[in-house]
Formats: structure tokens, sequence, C-alpha cells
């Protein structure tokens, strides 16, 4: 599905400008496409990170739940 497309108009130091249109020149896109890539890449860090720390805290409450069932698995299966 193609994306939906909304023009901006932003306003950045002289200095950013110079970096957005050398990286651009570069990557052999516009300024527009350098900016997308970026924040694209920004949303699928941050998605990222997120999708970590649940993994991390899920692993923590796993692993509180094998501890738990240890106890009772060793009363059923005598060592």
């Amino acid at each position: 599905m193609p994306e939906h497309t909304l023009k901006l108009s932003i306003s950045l130091p002289a200095d950013l400008v110079s970096v957005v249109d050398s990286e651009a020149e570069a990557q052999k896109t516009t300024r527009s496409g350098f900016i997308a890539s970026l924040l694209r890449e920004l949303a699928e860090r941050r998605e990222r990170d997120l999708m970590v720390e649940g993994y991390r805290a899920m692993a923590e409450t796993n692993h509180q739940l094998a501890e738990q069932s240890l106890v009772p698995a060793g009363e059923v299966w005598p060592t």
C-alpha cells in the first residue's frame, strides 16, 4: 500500500542543513528522503528498545514462575 505523504516546512540551523545536504548527496537521495530514512530508523530503534524491555520484564516473570514450580515438581517427582 502506498504511503500517504504530507508536505512540511521546517526550520533547521544552517550547520544541520549542510549535514543533511551532504548525507543526502552521498546516499543519492533527496533531503526529504534522507530525513525520512532517519526518522524510520529512529522509530524502528524505539520499537526494538521497547520489545527488549518487554522481553526482559517477561524473562524475570518467567524465572520467578519457574522457581515457584520447582518446589511442587520436587514433591511430585522425588529426586
